[in-house]
């Protein structure tokens, strides 16, 4: 049948981090020994990649040339996929494709940065924007900002996101309450917030679905 799997292969979704590192190395020829010693000096994928993309450490320049260029063009390759597939006009209504673009977006940072999804009230794209900017554990956020660039670009909606460079996505107590400000602020001037998501590296929290936000209370 057209479009189904090869029986007995693999999707890429099922390799752990090491075979996909050993393929991207390798190809076919797939040494998964070596992979893991570059990953247990790096401490694991994600410090791998962002001691390439900051070309730093003794361990990262040991790698393949091939290697390093192969894994900084996958990672800029999977943040212009969503990019491109998320332009002004696209109508964000399926929550994943939120959780795809701020992941691609946001996650690739060493430090916390607050961006904005702004929506028109059919809940197009308007522009995505970065912020606010702060250090690997917090970033100050500005409710009268916010309150600007929606009023400048006329939206209907906003999607709040930021990241936690720490990995861990459980929104703090200091996220909560931001959300409640900025959807009192945005409130005033018919903005509404659909969602905050809080992304971290294995998983993207909902504050909307956690029940998190203030209209929902």
């Amino acid at each position: 049948m057209s479009g189904s799997p090869v029986p007995g292969r693999r999707r890429p979704s099922d390799w752990s981090d090491c075979e996909l590192v050993a393929r991207l190395a390798f190809g076919t020829r797939v040494d998964r020994d070596r992979a893991r010693t570059w990953l247990d000096r790096s401490g694991g994928l994600r410090g791998l990649i962002d001691g390439l993309r900051l070309d730093g450490g003794s361990d990262a320049r040991e790698l393949p040339l091939a290697l390093r260029e192969g894994l900084i063009g996958a990672v800029e390759l999977a943040d212009r996929y969503w990019s491109e597939g998320v332009r002004r006009g696209y109508s964000v209504a399926d929550p994943g494709d939120a959780r795809r673009y701020v992941r691609a977006r946001l996650a690739r940072y060493e430090r916390e940065v607050f961006a904005g999804i702004f929506l028109d009230n059919q809940h197009r794209l308007l522009a995505y924007e970065e912020l606010f900017y702060g250090t690997i554990d917090g970033a100050s956020v500005y409710p009268r900002e916010v309150v600007k660039r929606a009023l400048g670009l006329n939206a209907a909606a906003v999607i709040l996101a930021h990241n936690h460079p720490s990995g861990v996505a459980e929104p703090s107590l200091a996220d909560q309450r931001i959300t409640v400000r900025l959807q009192q602020a945005l409130g005033l001037v018919d903005v509404r917030v659909l969602d905050h998501l809080v992304v971290g590296d294995a998983e993207i929290v909902s504050l909307a679905e956690r029940g998190m936000l203030w209209a929902d209370r």
